[in-house]
């Protein structure tokens, strides 16, 4: 997988040594029974590994309680069918907002065992945050009665860039309190948990290819449409960070030539004329403030200056996909955010926008989709991230 941030705890061994192979072979063989249970010839089939080789990692797995073996037949032949002790592993997935903190446990089956979401005030520092993020994971652990040993890692994600050479939040962040700051280390010192971050964007696609109904889907692109605008990238099959990991940043792809100062320094971006933050100012100006849940409301109750302001930045969202999509030919674009429940009313416009930019064959053959996560799918992907690099297998 392309590189990302990870918990320096996360990786002891030499990568070149037997240690550091023997980990990754056992990582393989969770990794292939998170889609179901297999026989151990299956096993070796998927992984490429030989036979001896996983008879013996499904023993260590056993005997460490990941996974769980019964008789069975293959082909009318006995075989042994390896299944994953779904609640031997548990991930912590959060989600940093601008005014919110989600938290999930999640079990390797990809079931929630408990959420909660709570408010942040605007502006809030990144110790407020953190803060505010041990007391909620605490307060899961003791309603639940889940064994802190069971937890094997903590998934955090930010709306923001980070940048993967320093570990440190960047410039164009929604927090901008929170630029330079290095939310893995301190973080994993709160919690006390080996720990991995990403761009919420960035885990908003990997939900869709995990959690979701895209899990074939070898390219993806997740667009999150919020106070920021943000999109993260399945390519081969894999997520993709470039060269720094800051990749998506199609909020700051010129829209309106000469149109308002962003918060990036240019002018007329996408954030300016489609973000959350944009319709909220211009629909307050007919009466108070309004939330991006007053827009989900008032559109669905067809209010003509709301549906006006939704299709507008739908409309702007799909003339930068079209550039996005004749560049990387994704096979789904999936939105996201917190306008997902609107459906049509937004996905109409932004299909529009899309068909009229793309190449005709490109705006064809893009299958665009709302979220079926709704504002859950930056959380679900946090939790997944742990599961793609925790060492399971290893786990107290």
């Amino acid at each position: 997988m392309a590189s990302t941030l990870r918990s320096p705890t996360g990786s002891p061994d030499n990568p070149g040594s037997q240690s550091a192979l023997r980990r990754l072979n056992e990582q393989r063989i969770v990794e292939t029974l998170m889609t179901g249970p297999a026989t151990q010839a299956e096993l070796s089939r998927s992984t490429g590994l030989s036979p001896a080789t996983v008879s013996n990692i499904v023993k260590v797995l056993h005997e460490a309680s990941i996974v769980a073996t019964e008789p069975t037949t293959s082909s009318g032949r006995r075989a042994l069918s390896v299944r994953l002790n779904s609640n031997s592993a548990i991930a912590v997935g959060i989600d940093f907002g601008r005014r919110h903190l989600r938290v999930v446990l999640s079990n390797l089956a990809y079931d929630v065992l408990a959420e909660d979401t709570v408010s942040l005030p605007l502006g809030h520092g990144a110790d407020v945050g953190i803060a505010a993020a041990v007391d909620v994971l605490d307060s899961l652990i003791e309603d639940t009665g889940i064994d802190r040993r069971d937890i094997v890692g903590a998934g955090a994600g930010i709306p923001g860039p980070i940048d993967h050479r320093t570990g440190l939040v960047a410039q164009g962040a929604i927090l901008p309190e929170w630029v330079g700051f290095n939310l893995l280390s301190h973080l994993e010192e709160a919690l006390q948990l080996p720990v991995f971050v990403d761009n919420d964007a960035n885990l908003g696609a990997l939900s869709e290819v995990t959690w979701g109904p895209h899990g074939g889907v070898s390219n993806l692109v997740f667009v999150k449409i919020g106070s920021g605008i943000g999109a993260g990238l399945i390519l081969n099959g894999q997520p993709f960070y470039g060269h720094v990991g800051v990749t998506g940043e199609i909020g700051h792809a010129t829209i309106v030539e000469h149109g308002q100062v962003c918060r990036c320094g240019n002018r007329g971006c996408l954030e300016t004329v489609a973000s959350t933050t944009t319709m909220v100012e211009l629909l307050s100006r007919r009466k108070e403030p309004i939330t991006p849940d007053d827009i989900v409301r008032m559109a669905l109750a067809r209010d003509p200056a709301t549906l006006r302001v939704i299709d507008d930045a739908g409309v702007a969202v799909g003339r930068a996909l079209g550039n996005v999509a004749n560049l990387i030919n994704p096979e789904v674009i999936v939105l996201g955010g917190p306008l997902t429940e609107v459906g049509d009313l937004l996905l109409e416009p932004v299909r529009r926008g899309l068909v009229r930019h793309a190449v005709p064959l490109i705006g064809q053959t893009t299958t665009l989709r709302m979220s079926a996560l709704g504002a859950r799918a930056e959380v679900l992907g946090a939790a997944a991230l742990v599961f793609q690099h925790a060492d399971i297998s290893h786990h107290p």
